[in-house]
């Protein structure tokens, strides 16, 4: 993370914990990067694949063996699965309304799938998914296609009422409409950045307080600005996931009531 330079200072490289590498590759330390991040094959084990896993089988851990009991009175474990089902599930009865629960398994997978790669990717020496655009896109996508095939399945040609306001005026319509429409398209690519670009802005941060730390004049402040970045991207781990998934139930909300 940072290491002496050939001008005798200290060099950072806080991007580096962002690249996908291979989980078995060569120790060779002039060919090792190379022959570990580049070429890699989709059935290849990498480390991106083991922490997707790891956030798959820790959501599963906590709604389905933590709450295999289902005691009267809950354990820990049920009591914050209970939480997340109950939050998750108004709201998504807030803003779509009681026709949108019928999505609320998909939904409630987005939020706890995020919410579980976000704080695994707090954990030293991890590896954060969701600071990956090539996840967060594939997430966003599938929401953007969701809400297109629903819009048009459940409502047909009316779907496109979506970018006809019609408490416009009518002169101001046409326009409106261009702009509604192109606004809609950029969906995906917002609701994908904003997940991914602020995962990844928090943990560079703190590689680069880390490393300051490890200058002796500057530790004690550094250490400081490490425990508060900290702090903050806890609570950015779970905002980011309900601003995703309240999203979501939002886009969900414009295919089921295009015309309000």
């Amino acid at each position: 993370m940072a290491t002496d330079s050939e001008a005798g200072g200290l060099s950072f490289h806080p991007m580096d914990q962002f690249i996908v590498s291979r989980l078995f590759c060569s120790d060779n330390a002039e060919t090792a990067i190379n022959e570990c991040t580049t070429n890699i094959a989709w059935y290849e084990i990498t480390n991106m694949t083991v922490w997707l896993a790891l956030s798959v089988l820790a959501v599963f851990a906590l709604l389905v063996l933590g709450t295999r009991k289902r005691g009267v009175v809950p354990s820990r474990t049920q009591s914050v699965a209970e939480l997340a089902y109950g939050f998750i599930h108004k709201m998504v009865e807030d803003v779509c309304g009681r026709e949108g629960l019928k999505y609320f398994p998909y939904i409630m997978t987005l939020f706890m799938f995020i919410v579980m790669a976000n704080f695994l990717a707090l954990i030293p020496m991890s590896f954060s998914p969701t600071s990956q655009f090539a996840v967060t896109g594939v997430l966003a996508i599938a929401v953007f296609v969701t809400v297109i095939v629903l819009g048009f399945v459940k409502n047909g040609v009316g779907f496109l009422g979506l970018f006809w306001l019609t408490a416009a005026p009518l002169v101001m319509r046409p326009i409106l409409a261009v702009i509604e429409f192109i606004l809609f398209w950029m969906r995906p690519v917002s609701h994908a950045v904003r997940l991914g670009g602020a995962i990844l802005a928090g943990h560079a941060l703190l590689k680069v307080f880390a490393g300051f730390a490890q200058i002796t004049p500057a530790a004690p402040l550094a250490i400081f600005g490490v425990v508060s970045i900290y702090a903050l991207e806890v609570l950015v781990a779970a905002i980011q996931a309900y601003v995703f998934t309240i999203l979501t139930c939002v886009y969900l909300k414009d295919a089921l009531h295009p015309h309000h």
